[in-house]
């Protein structure tokens, strides 16, 4: 499934990345715009706004009711059934576009030396030439995807 995120939500739309969906974000858009963009591109409309979400009628459009992001993930995740779906680093955070995996030894020229000491794995951007790899943030960042993965809305344990 393809998203785009109206500009109330951007670490929603950052997290939706972050497991792995195609998802568009502008922090500054016009309604119309989205509207536009997810009637074209056949994308899920994710907002905040009530009268967008009216406005919205015809499309799919999911009006987030939730003020954590991580409800707001949880919400998205449960209402679309997406949980079977998610791909972990796929994509990139800055353009959106998927991640080839990149062998140790040819991230060596694409990192500073000590990253490509520490890290085993890397992605690349094949668009922006961004490299990600599990940093020192790559702890909490599992820890919250295992928080928002594990549990349903009520805190009770999803089925495997």
């Amino acid at each position: 499934m393809t998203f785009v995120v109206d500009g109330m939500l951007g670490k929603l739309a950052k997290w939706l990345k972050i497991l792995g969906f195609d998802t568009v974000y502008f922090s500054r858009v016009e309604d119309d715009d989205l509207l536009r963009l997810a009637q074209k591109e056949g994308r899920a409309l994710l907002t905040r706004d009530t009268g967008l979400a009216v406005r919205a009628r015809s499309l799919k459009c999911l009006l987030i009711r939730k003020q954590r992001w991580e409800d707001q993930v949880r919400q998205v995740l449960e209402d679309f059934e997406l949980r079977g779906q998610v791909a972990l680093y796929s994509r990139c955070l800055a353009c959106n576009v998927g991640l080839k995996p990149v062998s140790k030894a040819n991230a060596k020229n694409l990192v500073a030396p000590f990253v490509w000491e520490q890290a085993a794995e890397f992605s690349l951007c094949p668009s922006c030439g961004r490299v990600y790899w599990p940093g020192t943030h790559f702890r909490d960042m599992e820890s919250r995807l295992k928080n928002i993965l594990g549990e349903k809305e009520d805190g009770e344990k999803s089925a495997p």
